[in-house]
C-alpha cells in the first residue's frame, strides 16, 4: 500500500482548469495514483482554497455548481480539520522554518495526517520538515508518482 500523499491547493487547480495543459496532465496523473491506492490526503483547507479560487480566481471562473461538485467529490477523501493541536503545529512549524502561516497550516495538517509527502509547488522541492518531504508534481524528477514514492526512503 502507498502511504499518505497530502495534496495542496495548487495540485487540484491545474487539475479543475485549462490554465496549463502540461500541468494539468501531471496532475491528473498524481490524483489518479493517488485514488487507486486510496492514499489522497488533505485538509478543509485546501476544499476551501480550492472553492475561492475555481469560483474567484481562475478565468473564466468555474460554475458555483461545479465548483461545489468538486469539493463535494474530494470529500471523500476525508479532509482533516483544522483543529486547536493542528494550529499548535502550524505556529511550531511557522517559527521554525520561516514559512507562511498558510504554508505552515498545509505543512502541519499532512503531519497530522501522518502523510510522508506534500504534493505542493508552493514549496522547496526535496525540502523536509520532519519526516514529511514536499515533491513539486510538476518538476521534472516528480513525472511518475511510482518512481517518486518508491524511491522515498522510509
Amino acid at each position: 500500500m502507498t502511504a499518505p500523499v497530502f495534496v495542496d491547493t495548487n495540485v487540484l487547480v491545474y487539475l479543475h482548469t485549462d490554465s496549463d495543459p502540461a500541468k494539468r496532465e501531471r496532475a491528473d496523473a498524481w490524483v489518479d495514483f493517488l485514488i487507486r491506492r486510496r492514499a489522497g490526503r488533505l485538509s478543509t483547507q485546501v476544499l476551501q482554497e480550492l472553492y475561492a479560487v475555481l469560483t474567484r480566481k481562475v478565468r473564466p471562473p468555474l460554475e458555483q455548481q461545479l465548483a461545489r461538485s468538486i469539493v463535494r467529490d474530494l470529500g471523500s477523501w476525508k479532509p482533516l480539520s483544522l483543529e486547536p493541536a493542528v494550529l499548535e503545529r502550524a505556529w511550531n512549524l511557522e517559527s521554525r522554518y520561516s514559512v507562511s502561516w498558510w504554508d505552515a497550516l498545509i505543512v502541519a495538517a499532512a503531519q497530522t495526517s501522518r502523510c510522508g509527502v506534500l504534493l505542493t509547488e508552493d514549496l522547496q522541492n526535496g525540502q523536509q520538515f520532519g519526516s514529511l518531504r514536499v515533491v513539486d508534481p510538476f518538476s521534472g524528477e516528480a513525472r511518475d508518482p511510482r518512481s517518486v514514492l518508491e524511491s522515498r526512503v522510509h
